[in-house]
């Protein structure tokens, strides 16, 4: 891994924001890092407040989405609300559709399968909707790029809102009302919303124009917290605002079909990274595994029984995803040394048997041991379908939009896609792949980063200190939890390799002798011999609370150590 220092903020600013919040030098300087650099920036950030959210209205044809939602409301027309399959479009689903059953709206749900339909707004959709008499779709996390369906919904009879937050092509669909704030006609001050977010601003204008205020929508936060975790926004501005106050209803008073979830962790306190790693992958497993229904049935189930009910069968899911998915990266992880193609600048496999559900986590942990740009194919159909992963820095989407001659269909984001291509296309596709990432990739992307926030001491560290950090959270992108680096670091003599099969390292660690502390490093198991014997070493960490038999204590979570 490659150890790298963040710019170091003036001096200037650093003491001017230590004065005037009467704090050290070093929680100062993370702020200023942040962006934060005056005593009203400090407010806003540790004391999100929900007057800071800025006016749905501001958002292009939000006037629009609200007239023609707020006429099929009092004309009591039904009204689908379609959503994609994973955690943002089924919390999404899940939001809309219990927000317009709050005021008696006649809701119908509607996920796509994930194997028949796939990703975004389907012509099966559209036709379930005609043959139901539903004139009304509202679509969330998805349909920005849907033109010719919007336009087959239109012929008809079908209206559509979109409510989506991914980048737009060229052709805007002809639907009633687009929101998406990355339209480059569109005033809305913050870019970064998911889309469950982009569903929360058109609820929030609903209430607003029934005379409701956002503390009425509180109880919708929990979901939103959720997707904008999973689906690894930046954490700042508005989103910052809307998971701290997710957050809150997450651990006081979650909806049933999400408290049924948390008590399946047998965790307490839940933080954003415990919603990515625990409760995520849960809901994205209906839609691995199963049908994304589920989890939008879970989401707004109101009987405490028959959500536990659901739950039990998501976590039968997730259990199968997991076999899956272990199962299959083992596989590929095979493929790939037989065929010897770890040295190149990709990471393309392919298996026809491979279960489509569990292709983005495989080729995810497929980037975690290459470090290289991923792409896991599988059949599907008569075509092959594929997730693509990337490392940081380097924008994958790009890079298959350079190799757009071969594909049928592609989407997603800078480090995480999808795409369809003809069986025939395979080879030329993956040989274009490897050359156009071999041209645009910059070689230092090839080794792991470890952003080094700021160097201390031990004896810096502190529960006041502590106490500090935390109140930075919720963190994420845009707001990374801070990683320090110290040097001058001695093991005490019992530094061992722990874990099933031996994979990670737990010692304390002392610094000239002083002050002790506890640390554990990951699959770090490999790295023991640079911390026995008394050896010197220098780590790179973050700072966390142990809870061992409700005693709490500060230990450090080591992300690299090195001589």
């Amino acid at each position: 891994m490659r150890w790298t220092q963040k710019p170091k903020p003036t001096p200037e600013k650093v003491e001017a924001l230590q004065k005037a919040l009467q704090i050290d030098k070093i929680s100062a300087t993370l702020l200023v890092q942040r962006n934060i650099e005056t005593y009203n920036d400090a407010k806003a950030f540790f004391r999100p407040s929900l007057s800071n959210l800025h006016d749905p209205f501001l958002m292009k044809d939000m006037d629009k989405a609200v007239a023609r939602i707020e006429q099929a409301l009092s004309n009591q027309e039904s009204i689908m609300v379609y959503g994609d399959y994973d955690v943002d479009g089924t919390t999404s689903v899940a939001l809309m559709a219990s927000y317009l059953t709050s005021r008696q709206g006649h809701v119908t749900t509607y996920i796509p399968d994930r194997y028949t339909e796939g990703y975004g707004i389907s012509f099966k959709g559209i036709d379930f909707a005609y043959q139901n008499n539903i004139r009304l779709i509202v679509a969330l996390d998805c349909g920005i790029k849907a033109v010719d369906k919007i336009d087959y919904a239109q012929k008809k009879g079908i209206d559509f809102i979109i409510c989506d937050h991914h980048i737009p092509a060229n052709q805007i669909p002809n639907a009633v009302a687009v929101l998406d704030p990355k339209q480059h006609n569109c005033a809305y001050p913050y870019k970064d919303l998911c889309g469950c977010g982009v569903g929360f601003k058109l609820i929030e204008a609903l209430a607003k124009r029934n005379n409701a205020t956002i503390h009425d929508l509180l109880p919708y936060l929990d979901l939103v917290a959720t997707a904008i975790g999973a689906d690894i926004v930046p954490i700042t501005g508005e989103n910052r605002i809307l998971a701290y106050f997710g957050l809150q209803v997450i651990n006081t008073s979650p909806r049933v079909g999400m408290q049924v979830l948390l008590e399946q962790t047998k965790k307490q306190d839940f933080s954003i990274t415990d919603l990515v790693f625990t409760i995520a992958p849960r809901i994205n497993a209906a839609g691995r595994m199963k049908h994304g229904n589920y989890a939008v049935s879970l989401l707004t189930e109101t009987n405490y029984d028959l959500a536990t009910k659901y739950a039990q069968e998501i976590n039968a899911f997730n259990l199968d995803r997991r076999e899956a998915d272990k199962r299959i990266t083992q596989e590929a992880l095979q493929q790939i040394e037989n065929n010897n193609e770890q040295q190149g600048y990709t990471t393309v496999v392919y298996h026809p048997d491979w279960h489509k559900g569990v292709l983005g986590i495989v080729a995810s942990r497929l980037t975690e041991t290459y470090y290289r740009p991923t792409l896991v194919f599988t059949k599907s159909g008569d075509k092959l379908a594929a997730s693509a992963r990337s490392v940081k820095g380097f924008d994958v989407y790009n890079a298959l939009d350079a190799c757009r001659e071969h594909i049928e269909q592609f989407g997603g984001h800078k480090y995480a896609a999808g795409l369809t291509l003809h069986e025939t296309q395979y080879e030329a596709f993956k040989t274009k792949f490897e050359t156009v990432v071999a041209q645009t990739i910059e070689k230092t992307m090839l080794t792991p980063e470890i952003a080094i926030d700021t160097e201390i001491n031990l004896n810096d560290i502190s529960p006041k200190f502590y106490r500090i950090l935390k109140q930075i959270a919720p963190f994420g992108p845009g707001n990374m939890t801070p990683i320090f680096m110290t040097q001058q670091l001695k093991d005490t003599g019992y530094g061992k390799c722990v874990g099933a099969h031996n994979d990670h390292i737990r010692t304390t660690v002392t610094q000239n002798g002083e002050q002790k502390i506890a640390s554990i490093g990951f699959n770090l198991g490999h790295k023991l011999h640079l911390i026995k014997n008394k050896k010197t070493f220098k780590a790179a960490y973050s700072i966390d609370e142990n809870n061992w038999k409700g005693t709490r204590s500060l230990q450090l979570k080591l992300r690299d150590i090195n001589d």
